[in-house]
């Protein structure tokens, strides 16, 4: 059974609008975090960082990470699974792609085949693709053109984070974690911007005023939530989670009580088990906040 304190962060009044359930934005922490980090042994994943991925299926949490030995050097991917999602064992085949830079994933099933979109290096956004989560295939760089069909121009275009409805792909994507842009495709080969300008944009308030970037992107009743990462510091060296609201995916309203987790706690993705939701928190270490009214 989970066990959750409430002094580790402060709880904010519950969200009395129903565009921002309490169930979404009102968390705890637990009191057993971090419940995965790197091993800090000098291992390929002595340290883990940015986004990492986790999927609640049947009785098993799965969980994808990038792991690092020293900054410098490629980042690659790992795996790690649980029947609880405290308890992590690291997969004995570790690391599971060697070839290649792979960070701030983010990962989808669909008709059986696992989708990983994520980062390679100098933040460029590239796809695999698996059947058994383990062995993994490299597709090549996701190709996203401006509204009148042009290559976007040229730099970094990082943490991909992708949504299927019916029968068309959306891809959010950050530039520089300057604002986040939405591409949409029919295949999976071409990305088509909705509108040249981010959908997502930083400020004005202080909080993400110096960085922005998509996490993750749910729907529950009608809606679609945005769990985003963002910093108020021009260095960037404290980053927090925040969500915003849409209904149609390109115009979004930031949640009026943002950030939900601070404390340099970032990269946060919503998980549902039998009862609740949790959401983790991936960057540097894994943590878990609750749901509030849970307890």
């Amino acid at each position: 059974m989970l066990n959750f304190h409430c002094k580790t962060m402060q709880t904010k009044a519950v969200s009395q609008t129903p565009e921002f359930p309490a169930e979404l934005v009102q968390f705890e922490s637990f009191a057993g975090n971090p419940v995965f980090k790197g091993t800090g042994t000098g291992t390929w994943d002595n340290g883990i960082r940015e986004r990492g991925y986790i999927l609640h299926e049947g009785r098993t949490y799965h969980m994808w990470y990038t792991g690092y030995s020293n900054k410098t050097e490629t980042k690659f991917l790992g795996y790690a699974s649980s029947l609880d999602g405290i308890t992590w064992k690291r997969y004995e085949g570790n690391p599971i792609f060697t070839d290649g830079w792979v960070e701030d994933v983010y990962v989808i099933k669909e008709a059986g085949i696992y989708y990983m979109f994520a980062e390679g290096k100098n933040d460029v956004a590239h796809m695999l693709t698996s059947t058994d989560r383990f062995h993994w295939i490299e597709k090549g760089n996701l190709d996203i053109r401006q509204v009148d069909g042009k290559p976007i121009e040229s730099g970094p275009y990082g943490t991909p984070t992708v949504l299927k409805v019916k029968e068309k792909w959306y891809l959010f994507y950050e530039r520089n974690d300057q604002g986040v842009w939405l591409a949409v495709s029919d295949d999976l080969l071409k990305w088509t911007n909705v509108q040249n300008e981010p959908v997502l944009k930083m400020g004005p308030d202080m909080y993400d005023k110096f960085g922005i970037a998509m996490n993750q992107v749910v729907k529950y009743k009608g809606l679609y939530y945005g769990y985003y990462h963002a910093t108020a510091f021009k260095d960037w060296h404290e980053w927090s989670t925040n969500v915003a609201v849409s209904g149609d995916l390109i115009h979004w309203t930031k949640y009026g009580s943002n950030p939900i987790i601070g404390n340099n706690k970032s990269s946060g993705i919503l998980v549902k088990d039998k009862k609740q939701f949790r959401l983790y928190t991936m960057h540097r270490q894994v943590n878990i906040h609750v749901t509030a009214k849970q307890q």
